[in-house]
């Protein structure tokens, strides 16, 4: 890096880290009010979620007519979609339409990643540094770097003696890659697995699914669109648009899990027969199955065994033989982690060339050069694919160098007592950063656009507040940001997410020293957007504006 005194300085009014869904929206509303602004993008183009996680199979798990920007009339206007859940493909066209019908890469440094962000408390600005040696000074920074973009590397022995193809979901080659006539191997059954499983089966001689912890994971139902369907829904767009930011998920139609929103008091399942029970898992499938068909699952441990065992007639329906079928089964409750959608993931499993290997049978020991060794045996493999997930909410975060008052380093706070925010968008002690849908918001509980839109609205008419009244700074306090951890623990009790059992990454369960805390917001998008108007309306309750 060069000298300090000998890099180009340039004074922002904003500086967004960060160019997916979050920087765009963010960079375009700024421009539009006229605040000079710079966004810094790691990659060579933009996306984020979008432009990394290529894996085959890849794709989006609400209504893609929600999963849009609503910031642009034109954009709206002029994007047609042509799948009920776009692919990633899809959406990475996309969010590149919008980064050109808005004009927005001309404000944007690409294959830059931002190293440190230092408050300099007499300037009341940040320093921001970059890898490539750039130095920018801005009176603030909003961070959208994304909930889940920090890869998590295999921990597993042996990874870089592998003679074969290493390939990771979220890093996939651009291109594509051809499994045809390969052995396969896939480490992981979260999302990423679980949606590449059946696509790359059609492609490989032979797969094998390492499987540490069964996925519940649900049809995705996806489609085209019938002929004059989606530009019915366009013609609603406004509708749609509130309709979103009025729902607990921010999503009009659809949960954040791909599954229908039907409205009203779903029944009771521990107050419903049997066989009614089956009879309603005739009609409706795996619907029955969902932690969203029984008002009482999602909070009562039995009645979540009883959906599990719905949940697991519902496998051995799909998966011919027994054994695989038993060891597709999850142990843990249904709305623990995240539930998937997928694509004939189970069906997968009754083709002749795909093996599940239950790695609670036999851990892997490690990976050899020409395979995978476990307890059960050996694999030989021309290709392994790693899903092995991310360092949720925190880790993107945690990986810049983000320095406050009195020099205080933001990740050793957050590591040593888990993350600390006020509404997910500030943290006490480092003025004038802004985080997009961080730890402390409903963010990963949501249709993500409804709360990044959320957040960027927000954001920016607090900063039209601030240059409204000449205030140069906005900062959490410490007791409303007590306060706030305290509200998110408090109401995520009771639910599945937080049970004993549950080890998911919205705890941070995933990392191996990771503090176990539920990050996310669980009180509702609706409530929680509600909460975020009175707090702005009320001359920001709980900041110190100077």
């Amino acid at each position: 890096m060069q000298d300090s005194e000998t890099r180009a300085t340039a004074d922002v009014d904003v500086l967004v880290v960060g160019a997916g869904f979050g920087g765009l929206q963010m960079l375009y509303r700024l421009r539009e009010l006229g605040f000079s602004t710079q966004a810094v993008e790691m990659a060579d183009g933009v996306g984020g979620t979008w432009y990394w996680n290529r894996y085959p199979g890849a794709r989006v798990d609400v209504q893609s007519i929600e999963y849009s920007l609503s910031i642009s009339r034109e954009v709206q206007d002029e994007w047609t979609w042509t799948e009920l859940m776009a692919a990633q493909d899809e959406l990475e066209r996309y969010v590149n339409f919008v980064a050109d019908r808005l004009d927005l890469r001309r404000n944007i440094k690409f294959n830059t990643r931002v190293s440190s962000l230092t408050w300099d408390e007499k300037a009341a600005v940040w320093r921001v540094e970059t890898d490539q040696g750039d130095l920018w000074r801005a009176r603030f920074v909003v961070t959208a770097v994304g909930c889940l973009s920090a890869p998590l590397e295999p921990a597993i022995d042996g990874v870089g003696e592998f003679a074969g193809v290493s390939l990771y979901t979220n890093r996939f080659p651009k291109g594509g890659f051809d499994f045809s006539g390969k052995r396969v191997g896939i480490i992981g059954t979260g999302s990423s697995g679980v949606q590449a499983t059946p696509v790359v089966a059609r492609q490989a001689a032979h797969l094998y699914v390492f499987q540490r912890s069964a996925a519940y994971t649900v049809p995705a139902g996806n489609r085209p669109w019938a002929a004059g369907e989606f530009e019915a829904l366009r013609r609603d767009y406004d509708a749609i648009r509130a309709a979103q930011f009025a729902s607990p998920q921010g999503a009009a139609r659809y949960s954040a899990i791909g599954l229908p929103i039907t409205g009203g008091t779903s029944p009771k399942i521990l107050e419903t027969p049997m066989e009614e029970r089956l009879a309603r898992l005739e009609r409706e499938g795996w619907l029955v199955a969902s932690p969203y068909a029984w008002s009482d699952v999602r909070s009562d441990v039995e009645a979540n065994r009883a959906a599990q065992a719905l949940y697991a007639e519902l496998v051995r329906r799909h998966v011919n033989d027994p054994q695989t079928a038993a060891a597709l089964i999850p142990h843990y409750p249904l709305g623990c982690k995240r539930p998937i959608i997928d694509i004939g993931y189970f069906e997968a499993f009754n083709r002749e060339n795909v093996t599940l290997v239950d790695l609670r049978k036999g851990a892997i020991r490690q990976v050899k050069a020409q395979g995978i060794e476990t307890e059960q045996g050996f694999y030989p493999l021309d290709v392994i694919i790693y899903a092995t997930g991310f360092d949720a909410m925190t880790g993107a975060l945690n990986r810049i160098d983000i320095r406050g008052r009195d020099d205080r380093l933001m990740r050793d706070a957050w590591l040593a007592e888990g993350p600390r925010t006020y509404l997910g968008l500030m943290v006490a002690g480092f003025p004038n950063l802004f985080t997009i849908t961080g730890p402390g918001s409903p963010s990963v509980l949501t249709n993500m656009i409804s709360s990044i839109e959320q957040h960027g609205q927000w954001i920016t008419t607090c900063l039209e507040h601030l240059r409204k009244n000449g205030l140069r700074t906005i900062e959490a306090t410490q007791r409303a940001q007590e306060e706030w951890v305290t509200h998110v623990a408090e109401v995520a009790q009771g639910g599945m997410h937080t049970h004993r059992s549950c080890n998911s990454w919205y705890l941070g369960a995933n990392v191996p020293g990771k503090v176990r805390v539920y990050m996310p917001y669980a009180g509702g998008f609706d409530v929680y957007r509600d909460r975020c108007d009175v707090i702005a309306k009320g001359g920001y309750a709980g900041f110190v504006l100077a």
